[in-house]
């Protein structure tokens, strides 16, 4: 196991075999990547992300090879030969199909075929030995007066049922088809009926080969056939595939038994082998489009929780809302909320101005958090509005809004504000999702945050397991304060749950805040095992230990205290900061018509797909830039620039 993932990943096997040890010993990534890298050789976070995933993939195989096994076993249809094919499979769908063609039923066609008895004219087909006579003089001892035996003919069709059975199970020929299908098959789409022009009006009559087909046609086609809009099969080289099986099987051109090896062949094929091959290869067409959305959604997650907090400002937050009911709060320096309006924009226009005005002067706000959401331009008015006639220096950011909705009816904000309305719990979170983008985000789901295109075509387990791998991965590249941090961002610490970390809080409302990393001990279920994993992400301003307020991990703490007592050197410079891109601020909004041929704009990177970045230029609507327009110089892959500030010139 460890040399195949070693192979797989391009790494020693010692490195490997270490890095598996401690996983299996219930460490985390993020600890290992960060304080055991010199067990691991050095091993970064996203290498033993990959390790991890090869384990898990194959404890999952093994899984399923052990059940398969003892339920083959249970039935008594499991032969040395079956064994050693589930032994030898490589995933997990090749053990489905594999049981698939295996599994006998006394319904299936070759199932009848044995129980009329004809399995020995079956062997003497494959056999091919007989060369004398015809194949009718040997199946004409199988006829009967009654039943589905009449005839010479029906007797040769049933034997060639199992014969077909029996080719379908040959591994060597699957891999025969899989390899032709997969090097020339052609993905071929229909439309399901008469359409009007849609979504999927492209692939009404659409054709590409297999191993060109990009990520996102992949997706959508699968929307496509599961919406019964389209009709998707694959075309193979039939008879190329059939001129190879048959080079494999036949091994004597004598026998009187070619022509119904052929014909078998083919059945075998077309209505057993080619089905089940062509479930392969889309399932792998869809996983490996699957990875790709999920690497490019992990990435553009990560943009967004690492984004740079705006510290030290009051902020203002209004959600796009709806005309008569535009939901306005206001958040202090700590998140805390401080007051909010509910503005009605079409009959109180003037009054709802001024009203936001009392509300900006009285206290103090600094930033207004502008939300994106499709009914904004009534807001991005009021703004513009509010912008000209304060008195105060006033700046705004427009705020993605994506996720207000379902933090204003989550459980956090039920608890945080349970006299607000949703509205205002809305504003709340968009104020501090400008304020502090991890701290917020923590709170919902992260498939409620904007990352990118055909979410739902992706396996949701598969899409939450690494997207919450990603939160964890941020908020330990961060830290957390351990006195301020709320269950929503603790539950992501390595080595706390959700139970731990409701514990941590409470057993800080019962006894004050943490004065060392050490008191975390006290914590109910809170042992050792989790202390090792999680202490070093944990921060403690102020605390009895300086070294607490590091990422410099408790059982270093006695290296460290010798190496300052040889060198002479103080604790106050050993904390951490996080590189971050500058939140861009503006002081007028702007508006689609305001754009004008030529005009240099600046904007930051929020979302980036293949083929481009899409820069938050101040308006609602993000603003494309194709890759082909990135740079004078080529680029290959735009992920390097998310949270970068780009010029674009219109």
């Amino acid at each position: 196991m460890v040399v195949k993932i070693a192979s797989k990943l391009s790494l020693k096997v010692s490195q490997v075999e270490k890095a598996v040890e401690l996983l299996e010993a219930g460490n985390t990534v993020p600890f290992i990547a960060r304080y055991r890298r010199e067990a691991t050789g050095e091993l970064n976070e996203e290498q033993l992300r990959e390790i991890q995933r090869s384990l898990n993939a194959v404890k999952a195989l093994d899984r399923r090879k052990k059940e398969l096994i003892e339920l083959l076993s249970r039935q008594g249809t499991l032969s040395p030969q079956v064994e050693e094919k589930i032994e030898n499979a490589l995933t997990i769908p090749e053990i489905e199909d594999l049981y698939l063609a295996l599994k006998t039923s006394e319904l299936t066609r070759a199932g009848l075929a044995r129980q009329l008895g004809l399995q020995p004219l079956a062997e003497l087909m494959l056999a091919q030995e007989i060369t004398q006579g015809s194949p009718e003089d040997y199946a004409l001892q199988y006829v009967k007066t009654e039943g589905d035996l009449l005839t010479a003919e029906a007797v040769l069709a049933s034997a060639r049922d199992i014969v077909a059975q029996h080719l379908s199970q040959d591994l060597e020929v699957r891999e025969i088809v899989r390899r032709l299908t997969s090097q020339k098959g052609v993905l071929v789409t229909q439309a399901r009926g008469q359409f009007l022009r849609g979504e999927f009006e492209m692939y009404y009559h659409y054709s590409e080969a297999l191993w060109k087909i990009p990520p996102y046609r992949v997706l959508a086609i699968n929307r496509g056939e599961k919406e019964k809009v389209l009709k998707v099969s694959i075309n193979a080289p039939e008879e190329e595939i059939l001129k190879r099986i048959e080079a494999h099987v036949v091994k004597n051109r004598e026998t009187i038994f070619l022509d119904e090896l052929k014909r078998a062949i083919k059945e075998a094929y077309q209505r057993l082998i080619a089905p089940s091959i062509e479930r392969q290869l889309r399932r792998e067409l869809t996983e490996r489009a699957e990875e790709h959305f999920i690497s490019m959604y992990c990435r553009n997650l990560r943009s967004q929780l690492l984004r740079a907090p705006l510290k030290g400002k009051i902020i203002l937050g209004i959600g796009s809302g709806v005309k008569t009911a535009t939901r306005a709060a206001v958040i202090g320096q700590a998140g805390e909320y401080v007051g909010g309006l509910v503005l009605d924009l079409q009959d109180q226009w003037e009054q709802a101005i001024s009203d936001l005005l009392d509300l900006i002067e009285r206290e103090n706000v600094d930033v207004i958090a502008l939300g994106n959401g499709t009914a904004v331009e009534q807001t991005e008015r009021l703004v513009a509005e509010v912008l000209s006639r304060s008195n105060r220096k006033l700046s705004y950011a427009v705020v993605e809004e994506d996720g207000s909705s379902a933090y204003s009816f989550s459980e956090a904000a039920q608890e945080e504000f349970p006299e607000l309305d949703a509205g205002l719990r809305g504003s709340i979170f968009i104020a501090r999702r400008l304020q502090d983008p991890l701290r917020e985000l923590v709170k919902i789901d992260p498939k409620f945050i904007r990352i990118g295109i055909y979410q739902q075509e992706i396996d949701q387990q598969r899409l939450n397991d690494e997207l919450s791998f990603v939160v964890q991965s941020c908020v330990s590249q961060v830290g957390v304060d351990l006195n301020t941090a709320s269950v929503f961002l603790l539950r992501y610490v390595p080595g706390l749950s959700l139970v731990l970390a409701k514990q941590i809080v409470r057993y800080r409302e019962e006894h004050g805040v943490f004065q060392n990393r050490e008191e975390l001990k006290k914590v109910e279920g809170l042992g050792d095992k989790e202390f090792l994993q999680c202490a070093g992400f944990l921060r403690i301003e102020g605390g009895s230990n300086p070294l607490d307020n590091t990422s410099i991990h408790p059982e270093l703490y006695d290296t460290v205290h010798q190496f300052l007592e040889r060198w002479g050197s103080g604790s106050d410079n050993l904390s951490e900061s996080v590189k971050a891109v500058s939140v861009v601020l503006r002081t007028e909004v702007l508006r689609l018509e305001d754009l004008k041929e030529g005009m240099m704009l600046r904007g930051r990177v929020k979302t980036v797909a293949p083929f481009g970045v899409f820069v938050d230029i101040g308006m609602r609507k993000s603003g494309l830039v194709h890759i082909s327009q990135l740079s004078n110089k080529f680029i290959k892959d735009p992920f390097g620039l998310w949270q970068s500030v780009i010029i674009m010139r219109f």
